[in-house]
C-alpha cells in the first residue's frame, strides 16, 4: 500500500521554536541563522532583544497553548487524530517528535505550520528540515503532509478584521479615517522573487481592509536580519512611520501583523518596542492589534484545513482573487539559496 493509500492517523504542528531560558539565547540562534549570511554583530543585537525578556521567547508556550487548543476542538468534532508538536531550531525538535510518533505507531501525519505565507523559510525550508529529520530517524518514520495555506481562508480574515475594529476601538478612532499598517517577517528580495509570498501578502491585507472597513491601509515589513548589502523587502514599519508623518503629520495609526500568528518575540519587540517608540516620540496615538494566536474562529480554520483533506468532497473555502492554495506543493515552489556578499561580516 502506498503512503496516499495510507488513511491520516496524526497532526502535527510544524513551528519555529525559540528560547526558554537566558542560556539558550545564543545556541538557538546560532541554530536559526546556521549557513546564513547574517553578521554576527547582528545575531548579538537580536539575543540582547531576547534578553530583555529574560531569555525566553513566548513562542513556545503560545504553540502549547495552540495545541490544546486543536486537540479540543478535534476532540469536540469527533476528529480521531493524536496532536503532536515539533520544531525547527529549539525543543521539541522534528527529529524527537517524530520518533515518538512512530513509536506510538503513527504511519501517516497531516501538518500545520505556523506560517500563513508562502516562502522558502515559511514552507520549503520547514518541509526540507522534516525530510532531514525522517532521514535521521529511518526506517518506519512516519510519512508528513502539510495542509494547504490559509492565507486567505474566510476565518483568518474574519479573525484578523475583528482584531483590527479591536485594536481601533481600543484608541477610539474609525477606521474609515485612520490609516493601517500591515506588518509581516522582511526577507531577501531573492527569496521574495522565487515564492508568492508578497502576493499571498497583498491578498491578505485587502481582504481584512476590507472586511473590517479600514480605507487606507499600506503593507510595510519588520524585522530583517540580513547584511546591508543584500536587498530584502521594504520599507521597514519604523521608516514608514516616521516617512508618513513627515509628509502629512498623521494622529492615530493601527498597526496589525497579518505576517505572524502569535505575539512572539519579534512582535513583541519590533512593534510594541521599537515602533511604539517612534509613535510615542512623535505624538502619534498608535495601537497594534492581536494576532490570531488561539482566537476560536482561527483553531477552527486549522480544523477545516485538515477536513479538507481526511474527508470526502470536502469544501475547500477560500475569499478573494486567488482560490484555496495549492495542497502538495510543486517541486521547485519556493527555491532559494542564499549567496554571501563579499563585503558582509
Amino acid at each position: 500500500m502506498s503512503d496516499r493509500e495510507v488513511p491520516y492517523d496524526s497532526f502535527l504542528l510544524v513551528s519555529f521554536g525559540g528560547p526558554e531560558g537566558p542560556d539558550d539565547v545564543i545556541p538557538f540562534l546560532e541554530n536559526v541563522l546556521r549557513g546564513k549570511p547574517v553578521p554576527r554583530e547582528r545575531m548579538l543585537e537580536v539575543a540582547e532583544h531576547y534578553q530583555q525578556f529574560g531569555g525566553v521567547s513566548p513562542i513556545n508556550e503560545q504553540n502549547r497553548q495552540l495545541l490544546a487548543a486543536i486537540q479540543a476542538d478535534f476532540e469536540a468534532n469527533e476528529i480521531h487524530l493524536p496532536v503532536y508538536w515539533g520544531n525547527r531550531n529549539w525543543g521539541p525538535y522534528f527529529a524527537e517528535t517524530l520518533q515518538q510518533m512512530r513509536k506510538d505507531g503513527c504511519k501517516r501525519a497531516l501538518a500545520f505550520f505556523t506560517s500563513m505565507y508562502s516562502c522558502n523559510s515559511g514552507c520549503r525550508q520547514y518541509r526540507e528540515d522534516i525530510a532531514a529529520a525522517q532521514a535521521e530517524v529511518g526506517e518506519g518514520c512516519p510519512s508528513v503532509d502539510k495542509v494547504r495555506m490559509g492565507f486567505n481562508h474566510p476565518l483568518f480574515i474574519e479573525t484578523m478584521a475583528d482584531n483590527v475594529q479591536a485594536a481601533a476601538d481600543s484608541i477610539e478612532v474609525e477606521l474609515t479615517t485612520t490609516h493601517v499598517l500591515f506588518t509581516a517577517h522582511s526577507i531577501p528580495m531573492a527569496m521574495a522573487e522565487n515564492s508568492d509570498y508578497e502576493k499571498q501578502l497583498k491578498e491578505t491585507c485587502r481582504l481584512v481592509a476590507e472586511r473590517s472597513g479600514a480605507d487606507q491601509w499600506s503593507l510595510v515589513y519588520q524585522s530583517r536580519s540580513g547584511p546591508p548589502q543584500q536587498p530584502w523587502l521594504e520599507p521597514d514599519v519604523c521608516d514608514a512611520i516616521a516617512a508618513m508623518d513627515d509628509e502629512s503629520h498623521i494622529d492615530a495609526l493601527i498597526i496589525v501583523p497579518v505576517g505572524f500568528i502569535s505575539d512572539h518575540m519579534e512582535v513583541l519587540f519590533d512593534l510594541d518596542h521599537e515602533a511604539a517608540d517612534v509613535c510615542k516620540h512623535r505624538g502619534i496615538k498608535m495601537a497594534r492589534a492581536a494576532t490570531v494566536g488561539t482566537a476560536s474562529k482561527f483553531v477552527t480554520m486549522i480544523r477545516e484545513l485538515v477536513q479538507e483533506r481526511t474527508m470526502p468532497a470536502p469544501q475547500r473555502l477560500a475569499l478573494g482573487n486567488l482560490g484555496p492554495w495549492h495542497d502538495v506543493c510543486p517541486a521547485d515552489c519556493c527555491l532559494y539559496t542564499p549567496k554571501r556578499p563579499a563585503h558582509s561580516s
